[in-house]
This record gives C-alpha cells, structure tokens and sequence, in this order.
C-alpha cells in the first residue's frame, strides 16, 4: 500500500474513533480536527481540491468547537 494511501486511511480512522467519542471529552474534538486537517493534506497530495475543501473547512470548524469546548 503506497504512503500517501496509509495517510488517508489513518486520517478516516482517527475521524471516525474521535467523532464517536466526541461527548466524552473535549480532546476527541480536537482529535476530530487533526483527522480532519490529515484528511485536507491527502486531498491535496492526490490533487482532489473539493475534498481538500471540505476537509479543511471541517477542521476548521472542529478546532473552533474545541476551543469553545474548552472555555467552558
């Protein structure tokens, strides 16, 4: 399996696991948003820029939950 495939598998992954446990704790929001970021990358590495964007707007809006989370 080529490099840049493992990449996007870890980055699902890690999307799926955090999402499921998001409630948990605030980390798995920011877990959430690193497999996000990490599935922008491999959009952008295999030259899918409408995946790159919706990636990169789901870590965006991951990382701005976990900041909120963590104010309160």
């Amino acid at each position: 399996m080529a490099h840049i495939e493992t990449l996007g598998i870890v980055a699902i992954v890690i999307m799926v696991g955090s999402y499921a446990l998001e409630k948990r704790a605030p980390v798995f929001i920011a877990t959430f948003a690193l497999g996000c970021a990490m599935a922008a990358v491999y959009a952008y590495l295999i030259g899918s820029y409408p995946f790159l964007i919706a990636e990169g707007l789901w870590a965006i809006i991951a990382a701005r939950r976990w900041w909120v989370a963590i104010q309160e």
